[in-house]
């Protein structure tokens, strides 16, 4: 993939994943990120699962070079001011005030260097009564109204991955990219601050939306009711979703693969808004039918007829998958000490370029003296 930011350097002092995963978005696009860690230790991130490589670790700090310091210390702090010297982005994601604390606040940097894009993710925002409560990912989700559409009822506790965090850093990464275009007339840096919290209400946008509009008030089945969209168990245990959306062909031609061409006779599924209202009985109608054929049979019929679908694949049936072959998803690098990683490139392709650019993460503070070479400090 082309470098398009080649020649924007990134100071990233970030920790788990907000912080981690925007310093990587850059990146992935080219960047020079430079990630400062704490001595010793790094990112927490790192021990998570032994040693200081986990997999939790290298899943967001690929494409970027680590240098440990501790700027509470004086000759620490020299060479961090002159990182921050020559960057064009500074990354954090600490509680509001812990940077000022630590030396490396807005206003300080920015006297150091008027042209740095400084981008601070929290939370629940810098201001108000919530900015010093701790949050993480399934805070933020419950807070946003987010989780709240995840949850089944019937059996309430925390699915799926960390949503909140990986959202709010790629919208941070974003925020970056517009005050570094609007640097490029204006010659000034932009204060960016984005919230865990803020980040999940705007990804959550369309229940608001419709609460705004309608005064309705979504739940986990309100989206699959309106979309059509089903999951059914196969007869080889394997599950296999549909989205049939609005278009009549669709359920005409799913109609016919599952071998009920006479389902529209019945007042309930006659048309999109009877299927809505009635999506629990159709749910039923459906299962009764995918239970009798394995999945490999169901989806030949199902591509036959042109149905929305897909298996519900698990990791490493997406590896195999051919599509996901063709578009070389996969990604690998060979990090000189750690040996093969392996991850998925970025979804973006420049000029339909899909030369993946992928460094592996690195061991803590393995660029020590490649960067302190650069800054002219031996």
């Amino acid at each position: 993939m082309p470098s398009v930011l080649n020649g924007i350097r990134v100071v990233e002092q970030g920790t788990f994943i907000t912080g981690p995963a925007a310093g990587m978005m850059l990146g992935d696009l080219g960047a020079d990120v430079i990630k400062v860690e704490q001595p010793d230790a790094g990112d927490p991130f790192r021990a998570f699962r032994g040693g200081l490589y986990s997999p939790h670790f290298q899943a967001y700090n690929r494409n970027k070079r680590s240098i440990a310091l501790d700027i509470r210390k004086d000759e620490d702090r020299a060479i961090f001011d002159d990182l921050i010297r020559s960057a064009d982005v500074y990354i954090q994601n600490f509680r509001p005030g812990a940077a000022d604390k630590l030396g490396a606040g807005e206003e300080r940097l920015r006297a150091l260097n008027p042209r740095l894009v400084y981008c601070s993710i929290s939370g629940f925002g810098k201001t108000g009564p919530a900015r010093q409560r701790p949050a993480y990912d399934t805070v933020a989700q419950a807070a946003s109204g987010f989780l709240h559409l995840l949850v089944n009822p019937k059996n309430p506790r925390v699915v799926g991955p960390a949503i909140a965090d990986a959202v709010t850093g790629f919208y941070a990464a974003y925020g970056v990219l517009g005050a570094l275009y609007e640097r490029e007339r204006t010659g000034r840096g932009r204060s960016v601050d984005v919230s865990m919290l803020e980040s999940m209400c705007h990804f959550n946008i369309d229940a608001f939306t419709h609460y705004f509009t309608i005064g309705d008030v979504m739940g986990p089945y309100s989206r699959p009711r309106a979309s059509q969209s089903y999951v059914m168990e196969c007869a080889d245990g394997k599950w296999l979703a549909l989205h049939m959306s609005s278009p009549p062909k669709f359920w005409e031609s799913l109609a016919k693969a599952i071998g009920l061409p006479d389902l529209f006779d019945d007042p309930r599924f006659a048309d999109r808004f009877a299927r809505i209202d009635n999506y629990e009985d159709l749910t039923q109608t459906l299962a009764a039918e995918f239970i009798k054929r394995p999945r490999a049979e169901w989806c030949r019929l199902l591509e036959a007829g042109d149905v929305p679908h897909s298996p519900v694949q698990h990791t490493d049936e997406v590896l195999a998958d051919e599509q996901v072959r063709h578009l070389q998803i996969a990604t690998s690098a060979r990090h000189p000490t750690m040996g093969e990683f392996r991850s998925v490139r970025s979804p973006v392709s420049y000029d339909a370029d899909r030369t993946p650019l992928a460094e592996a993460p690195p061991t803590l503070d393995e660029h020590r003296q490649e960067i302190l070479r650069e800054l002219g400090r031996q």
